[in-house]
């Protein structure tokens, strides 16, 4: 089965441009349900799905055509054919081995799948590495959505084997659901419908917290227009205020000057600041970049957790005891400078309660706590290559300003049918 590329646009969506601009605000009275790891991810996700009725709009960054893959891709095809208006947005390099055939299935059905970015291999290697699209957003009937760091794979279930990944999520319904709604149909290319009360903002809102503590969610995300740091500032500005605690559990930690300051000034002040990291990495090279920042932290009283049972891709955290976020961001150069992400911000006591025991589990049964006097072997030597590996990490995004100049776009898939 043959399946033709078209393309429709360069760089962004054509409705996104008109969406960038747009601060979404904070939303009360919503309901957010934690999801922990694909046992409770995917059910939730496919009930939905399985019960949707008019609209469907789904993006990651990761579809494998494996067990999850398959039944995903079966409960779309069905959608589709009983009316249901299907939009699935793919990155071009995570989902960059589905074969045409799988990809045409979805498209002779009338699902409409479009590819972020997508290329051809080069001497057998990919090259769009760069500015990817690392979302994971689902909106069903604009009355539910999910977003958090599960791809769809088989790899975030337990039966997967040791290199299963740890992982979360986030079920909203509420107010809040518009947002998302509205967000993931203008970055698909399509026209979201105005809404009353809607005010597109010249400045951004100075603070990043709502007054209400209880049911509160706002959509933040990450672009490369006028939207490049919202979510490091989120976490900046939830740090700068945190008087208890901070609780951040994060695949691949490197962030910049600041956020470390903020971590660093945190604990001086007496917050119990613990971080989560990779001690069972699917990367070596995140493991390796996080612990060269492990003394800068321990002097001033962080606690390191490394966890060890399986390979950690969360990208969760808490502050205090109503504030939290969850999403596909991480806490690193490609996270925080090139990739499209997005993540909620949720103030709300019994999540934040919640969040935190789960991440309390995972650190007091399956991490091992880095000794604040800790003096590795070479220590001299590794400082060296330390500091000039953070130097090339943090000015990464810069130099890949240096490489051909590249717009990544959104192309639709049409089937074989579609063709004719």
């Amino acid at each position: 089965m043959s399946v033709a590329v078209e393309h429709i646009a360069t760089d962004q969506p054509p409705d996104a441009a008109k969406a960038r601009d747009l601060d979404y605000g904070w939303h009360s009275d919503n309901q957010v349900q934690l999801l922990e790891n694909g046992e409770a991810y995917f059910p939730k996700v496919f009930e939905a799905l399985r019960e949707a009725q008019r609209e469907i709009l789904l993006e990651t960054f990761i579809l494998f055509e494996d067990k999850v893959g398959h039944e995903l891709q079966h409960i779309l095809i069905d959608a589709a054919q009983r009316g249901v208006k299907v939009v699935v947005s793919l990155d071009g390099f995570g989902c960059g081995e589905l074969s045409p055939s799988f990809l045409g299935e979805l498209a002779d059905a009338g699902v409409t799948v479009q590819m972020f970015d997508p290329a051809s291999k080069t001497l057998g290697f990919r090259t769009n590495w760069f500015r990817r699209l690392h979302r994971k957003i689902v909106v069903v009937d604009a009355a539910v959505a999910f977003i958090g760091g599960v791809n769809f794979s088989a790899d975030h279930l337990g039966d997967f084997g040791p290199e299963a990944k740890q992982d979360y999520a986030v079920q909203v319904t509420g107010p809040a659901v518009a947002d998302l709604h509205h967000f993931a149909l203008a970055q698909s290319g399509r026209q979201p419908r105005a809404r009353r009360g809607w005010r597109w903002r010249q400045q951004r809102p100075s603070a990043w917290t709502a007054e209400s503590a209880e049911g509160m969610v706002r959509l933040i995300y990450r672009d490369n227009l006028q939207h490049r740091d919202d979510i490091e500032e989120a976490y900046i500005h939830a740090l700068s205020h945190a008087q208890k605690r901070v609780v951040i559990a994060n695949a691949y930690f490197f962030p910049g000057y600041r956020l470390l300051r903020e971590i660093r000034n945190a604990a001086r002040r007496g917050v119990q600041v613990q971080l989560i990291m990779q001690g069972q990495p699917d990367v070596l090279l995140a493991k390796l970049a996080a612990r060269m920042l492990y003394d800068y932290l321990l002097k001033d009283g962080v606690v390191i957790h490394e966890y060890c049972q399986r390979p950690l891709h969360g990208k969760v955290a808490l502050v205090d005891d109503d504030w939290s976020t969850v999403g596909s961001s991480n806490l690193d150069p490609l996270s925080l400078a090139l990739n499209l992400e997005a993540n909620v911000l949720i103030r709300d006591r019994a999540f934040n309660q919640q969040l935190y025991e789960r991440l309390e589990i995972l650190a007091r049964d399956h991490c091992q706590t880095m000794p604040e006097n800790r003096k590795p072997r070479l220590w001299l030597w590794r400082l060296t290559v330390g500091f000039l590996v953070f130097h090339v990490m943090r000015h990464f995004p810069a130099m890949t300003g240096w490489l051909p100049a590249h717009k990544p776009r959104l192309k639709p898939f049409k089937g074989q049918a579609n063709e004719r």
